[in-house]
C-alpha cells in the first residue's frame, strides 16, 4: 500500500533557539512538500532569530550566531513560507506538539494570519510511538533500514520523516493510506490549541489544566470573566490566547 494524497503534504522540521514555544525562535526551517503525484519540492532557510542562540541549542543542531547573522528574520520570509505551504496538509515528527505550534507563534509574532483550519496534521512520531516507541533516527533505521546521516539538519530530518511515513503506510495497513485516515488513527484530528491548555470532550472545549480542569471554557468565562484577563496576561502561547479569545467572542455573539 502506498501513501495516497488528495492534496499536497508539507513535512516541516524546525531548528530553534530552544524548546519554549512562547519565548524561543526558529533558526532554520526545512520543508519537504510532497504533491499528490509524488513530486517533491523542497524549501530550506536559515533564519536570524534576532536573539542569541544558546550554546546548548547550537550543540544539538550546529547552527551558531555567526551562521545566521546575515540571514533574514522570520518576519522577512513569513509570506514566502506561507505561500509555499498554502493548501497543504502538514506533517512532521513531534510536529503537533512542537514544530506546528512554534511555526504558528512565529506567524503571529510577524503579524501574518495563518490558520491550520481545514488542514490535516500528520504527526509521524505519534504513529511511531503507538506502534514501536523509538526516536527519529531509530525510526529511520527500523522502517527504512538506513542510517540517518546528517540528523538535526532541518531538510534531512524532514525528508527522513516523509520516508518513515511512507514505510509506516506500507507496514501498517490498519492506519490507512490517506492523510485523513492517519490523522484519525492517531487521534490528532480535533486539536483546540497546540499547548493542550484546552481539549474537546464530546465536541465541547474544556480546560485541560489548573483549577478549572475538565470544566467547559464557555462556562468558566461566564462565571469567572476575570479568568480570561488572567490568562491573557499570563505566560501562555499566543496560539492559546488566540483560541481563548475566539471562544470568548463566540460566546458573546451567542448571548441573547
Amino acid at each position: 500500500m502506498k501513501l495516497q494524497l488528495s492534496k499536497p503534504l508539507a513535512f516541516i522540521d524546525l531548528e530553534t533557539t530552544g524548546v519554549n514555544i512562547s519565548n524561543d525562535r526558529i533558526v532554520e526551517i526545512g520543508i519537504v512538500k510532497i504533491l499528490p503525484d509524488g513530486t517533491k519540492q523542497v524549501k530550506r532557510k536559515l533564519i536570524n532569530p534576532l536573539m542569541p542562540i544558546p550554546a546548548g541549542a547550537s550543540d544539538v543542531h550546529g547552527i551558531t550566531d555567526e551562521m545566521v547573522k546575515d540571514a533574514p528574520s522570520f518576519k522577512q520570509v513569513a509570506n514566502e513560507i506561507k505561500q509555499f505551504i498554502d493548501n497543504c496538509d502538514m506533517g512532521g515528527y513531534n510536529s503537533n506538539r512542537f514544530d506546528v505550534p512554534m511555526l504558528i507563534e512565529e506567524f503571529l509574532r510577524a503579524g501574518i494570519e495563518f490558520s491550520v483550519e481545514g488542514r490535516k496534521l500528520v504527526d509521524v512520531q505519534k504513529v511511531f510511538h503507538m506502534m514501536e516507541q523509538r526516536t527519529l533516527s531509530a525510526a529511520y533505521k527500523f522502517y527504512c533500514n538506513k542510517l540517518l546521516e546528517g540528523a538535526h539538519s532541518a531538510e534531512v530530518d524532514a525528508t527522513a520523516t516523509w520516508e518513515v511515513l511512507e514505510a509506516q503506510v506500507e507496514r501498517y495497513p490498519q492506519i490507512g493510506a490517506t492523510v485523513e485516515s492517519i490523522v484519525k488513527f492517531t487521534g490528532e484530528d480535533d486539536i483546540v490549541d497546540f499547548a493542550r491548555r484546552f481539549v474537546k470532550e464530546k465536541g465541547v472545549e474544556v480546560f485541560n489544566f489548573g483549577k478549572h480542569k475538565g470544566k467547559p471554557v464557555v462556562q468558566v468565562l461566564k462565571e469567572e470573566p476575570q479568568y480570561y484577563d488572567w490568562m491573557m496576561k499570563g505566560d501562555f502561547p499566543m496560539d492559546t490566547k488566540q483560541k481563548l479569545t475566539e471562544i470568548l467572542n463566540r460566546t458573546l455573539v451567542r448571548k441573547p
